[in-house]
């Protein structure tokens, strides 16, 4: 199966699985495993931050981060697509107890005057605004790569009024890839960060957030508090290691074959892109003009070996992501069962 529902659909490599096999190990939540503390060093560092903390998921930093940047009560701005407001099962809500404040920004990136005028000092009867929150890239917004001038006006509009910036990094090394803007340098903007290795960095499992060394101590009691001890973790933890030292460069492959899907799909008639450019590796696309709904032209790519994202709550978008286990001819196949199946149905139209 070509999957390109998403870029978690990546398999540790033969290389990466030898690497993991052989990880030195330890008790983690004693802090003695030596791979899990050299990963967590790895990410502090590549992020410009004070210390890392190896989690199971994004979504178990995002949640640690909500917690930890706000008191319950207060909010947070976020853009309306972004991930905690979609697919975090209310985790917001029900861990932070944090209000959403919701921005509806291009492609899932905001400015800063729009951030102010949710901005909230608090009082008997409003709810404080403790932080900011941005996705880098942005999912539903197609994988945009945040301008670092947004980033600089939002964390002047934080200190003016001394609150915090947090980025969901889950795909941040895509975009220091696709901008040549180092981690470090996108990151120095926001007081915590992190992150996921289990994207197009081709890990099995993990991701690690980064911040200041007390927000990283607290956020070790949360991690407790939500079943986040993993012990001898290093042997998964290895896989984020041997990612980082090998895989990264390579996200630049990603990103050609993003475009070259992008392509193909605008050249088949009835398909059209929903944004204009593609930056780094995910690619939505609108099948309105095919006379299909999402489900039946899944439905079809997968009776040709070939699956893409059609679960979003957009009427007629599919999403289509490249990572590691795709390849250029894989891409030049979807495009191919895509276009069969788009001619099969205005055959049956006609």
């Amino acid at each position: 199966m070509i999957d390109l529902s998403s870029d978690t659909a990546t398999r540790p490599t033969p290389a990466m699985r030898q690497f993991m096999a052989e990880a030195p190990v330890g008790d983690e939540q004693l802090r003695e495993d030596p791979t899990v503390n050299l990963l967590q060093e790895m990410v502090a560092e590549l992020t410009g931050k004070e210390a890392g903390l190896f989690l199971p998921s994004g979504t178990m930093c995002n949640a640690i981060a909500f917690c930890l940047n706000a008191n319950r009560g207060e909010a947070v701005i976020l853009d309306a697509s972004a991930h905690p407001n979609h697919s975090e099962a209310g985790g917001p809500a029900w861990l932070a107890s944090v209000m959403l404040r919701l921005v509806s920004g291009d492609r899932g990136v905001f400015g800063a005057e729009q951030a102010r005028a949710l901005i909230d000092a608090g009082g008997t009867h409003s709810a404080r605004t403790a932080f900011i929150s941005v996705e880098n890239t942005t999912n539903r917004g197609g994988g945009k790569i945040w301008p670092r001038e947004n980033l600089a006006e939002l964390r002047a509009l934080a200190d003016e009024h001394g609150m915090r910036l947090h980025m969901d990094g889950a795909r941040l090394m895509n975009a220091a890839v696709a901008s040549g803007v180092s981690a470090s340098d996108i990151a120095a903007h926001a007081d915590t960060v992190w992150i996921d290795l289990s994207k197009g960095l081709g890990a099995p499992v993990g991701a690690v957030l980064a911040g200041p060394r007390d927000f990283i101590e607290r956020a070790r009691l949360l991690k407790h508090m939500f079943g986040g001890a993993m012990r001898q973790a290093g042997i998964i933890a290895a896989g984020g290691v041997y990612a980082l030292r090998h895989h990264v460069g390579r996200l630049a492959e990603d990103h050609a074959n993003a475009r070259l899907l992008a392509e193909g799909l605008a050249a088949t008639p009835g398909v059209s892109l929903a944004f204009e450019t593609v930056e780094t590796n995910i690619v939505f696309f609108d099948i309105g003009g095919t006379g299909l709904t999402p489900s039946q032209l899944e439905r079809g790519v997968n009776e040709r070996g070939v699956r893409f994202g059609a679960n979003y709550d957009f009427s007629n978008l599919i999403r289509g992501v490249t990572h590691l286990d795709v390849s250029r001819s894989d891409i030049e196949q979807a495009v191919a069962a895509v276009r069969e199946v788009v001619a099969e149905g205005a055959a049956v139209h006609a």
